[in-house]
C-alpha cells in the first residue's frame, strides 16, 4: 500500500496551504471533481436516503451538496481541511438549512461521536491524500474515522480514478467491517469510437474476484473511466457471519 502515484503532480493535495491558496485563486467559483451529481444521482439514491444525515468530506466549492439538498436530502455536514473554503461556502449557503459547513482534517474527525452518519460521501478527497507523500498513513487514518462515524448499515461512497489494485488493499481491511460494491462510470465527455451506444449498463455492480480485483475479461470502455466505490458498514450479526481468509505470501 504505497504512494499513489498514476495521477499525482507536484501539488501536495493533502496540505491545507495548497487548497487555501487554490481557493482564493478560484473566488466566487465552483469546481466539481469527477462527476457531477447528476450522474451520481442513480448510485446516491439507491444506496442513501434523503432522510439520511450525511457527511460530505472534502467538499471544496463543489455544487454536489446543493444538488443533493434540491433532490431532497435533509442533512448534509460538509467539511473540508481548508477554512478559505469553508468560510466561502458557508457565505453561499448561509439560508439553505440542509447545508452545515466545518473546517476539519478528514483524518482527525474526532469532533463527532462514534456512529454520527448515516453515509459518507467522498468525491476525490481520499485520491489527495493518495497522492502525498505519507499516503499509506494518511489513507488509513481517514477510512478509519470514516467507518467509526458511520452507523452499522450506513455507506461510505468513494468516487474515484483508482481501480480495484489500487484501491481495494486500503478499502478491504476487516477492521472497518464493510461490504464493498463496484461500480464504473465513464467520464461526462467521453464519447465512444464511431459514436456507437453501448449495451452495458452501468447501474449494475461489478463482479470482483476473491483478492478485490477485475475480472480479467473486464473491459474498460473509458481507460479514464472513474470507480464508485460502495462500501456497506456491517452489523454485527453480518460480521459474525462474514467468511475468513488465510493470509498468503501475495498479501502479507
Amino acid at each position: 500500500m504505497f504512494r499513489d502515484v498514476s495521477s499525482c503532480n507536484t501539488y501536495n493535495y493533502g496540505d491545507a496551504l495548497y487548497w487555501d491558496s487554490r481557493y482564493i485563486q478560484e473566488a466566487g467559483g465552483a469546481f466539481d471533481w469527477y462527476q457531477r451529481y447528476s450522474s451520481l444521482r442513480p448510485f446516491v439514491r439507491r444506496y442513501v436516503p434523503t432522510s439520511s444525515r450525511v457527511l460530505m468530506v472534502g467538499c471544496g466549492n463543489a455544487l454536489m451538496s446543493e444538488d443533493m439538498a434540491k433532490d431532497g436530502y435533509e442533512d448534509i455536514m460538509n467539511i473540508d481541511i481548508s477554512s478559505v473554503a469553508i468560510d466561502m461556502m458557508r457565505r453561499k449557503y448561509e439560508f439553505v438549512p440542509q447545508l452545515k459547513y466545518m473546517q476539519m482534517d478528514v483524518r482527525d474527525m474526532s469532533f463527532f461521536p462514534d456512529e454520527s452518519f448515516d453515509s459518507v460521501m467522498d468525491k476525490g478527497t481520499l485520491d489527495s491524500l493518495m497522492c502525498g507523500t505519507d499516503a499509506p498513513i494518511s489513507a488509513s487514518r481517514m477510512l478509519g474515522e470514516v467507518s467509526r462515524l458511520l452507523k452499522p448499515g450506513g455507506t461510505y461512497m468513494l468516487i474515484t480514478y483508482g481501480d480495484p489494485s489500487a484501491r481495494m488493499p486500503h478499502l478491504n481491511r476487516p477492521v472497518y467491517g464493510w461490504n464493498i460494491f463496484l461500480y464504473n462510470l465513464p467520464r461526462p465527455d467521453f464519447k465512444r469510437p464511431g459514436g456507437c451506444s453501448s449495451t452495458k449498463s452501468y447501474l449494475e455492480p461489478i463482479p470482483i474476484t476473491e483478492k478485490g480485483l477485475l475480472p480479467v475479461d473486464f473491459v474498460l470502455e473509458d481507460p479514464d473511466s472513474h470507480f464508485i466505490y460502495v462500501c456497506k458498514k456491517m452489523d454485527d450479526t453480518e460480521l459474525r457471519n462474514m467468511p475468513t481468509y488465510p493470509l498468503t505470501s501475495e498479501i502479507l
